[in-house]
């Protein structure tokens, strides 16, 4: 009995706005998912290009810019691990961002690849940008917000990851 409720559960606009929610839900994380991917590939190709980034000193050198946040930072001994040898640590960087943007693109090991992405922010917010005042001008910050929800949900639409978890369930016989 509905005492005078209509609760016919086939209505059109029932399941139409269900759906629609559904889909919209399914596909939320899509943009987030390109923009960091995108921005994180940007990145690393932009610091491997850059041929005063790439140095141990200079105008614009991934040294020099350690040396002047180091005293500012929120753990000077990360600077310090990084200012023993600054073109290595720039290109542990360059390459990191490289990686973590590759897979979140793509999908592949999309949950590790978040969790990357959220440690080189959370590692970049500790050193470069932790004297930003006041702290929302700081960009890493967001960013590492950004990561959480990829790291927890991965990449369940256009993803390498999906694909291979779909083609299990295939092999399994649809259990799963």
């Amino acid at each position: 009995m509905t005492h005078g409720m209509h609760t016919d559960t086939h209505s059109p606009y029932l399941d139409g706005g269900r759906d629609w929610r559904d889909t919209a839900t399914r596909y939320a994380l899509l943009p987030l998912r390109v923009f960091l991917g995108v921005t994180f590939i940007y990145a690393g190709l932009d610091k491997l290009t850059d041929s005063a980034f790439m140095k141990d000193s200079g105008s614009g050198s991934i040294g020099d810019m350690m040396r002047a946040v180091r005293d500012s930072s929120a753990i000077p001994a990360m600077v310090d691990m990084a200012l023993n040898n600054p073109v290595a640590f720039g290109y542990a960087i360059a390459f990191g961002e490289l990686a973590v943007g590759i897979g979140t693109l793509i999908g592949l090991f999309a949950r590790l690849a978040a969790l990357g992405g959220a440690l080189i922010s959370l590692s970049l917010w500790l050193t470069v940008s932790w004297a930003s005042d006041p702290y929302y001008y700081g960009n890493d910050l967001a960013y590492l917000m950004a990561w959480l929800p990829l790291v927890l949900a991965g990449a369940s639409m256009f993803s390498v990851d999906a694909a291979i978890r779909a083609r299990r369930r295939q092999r399994l016989g649809g259990y799963r």
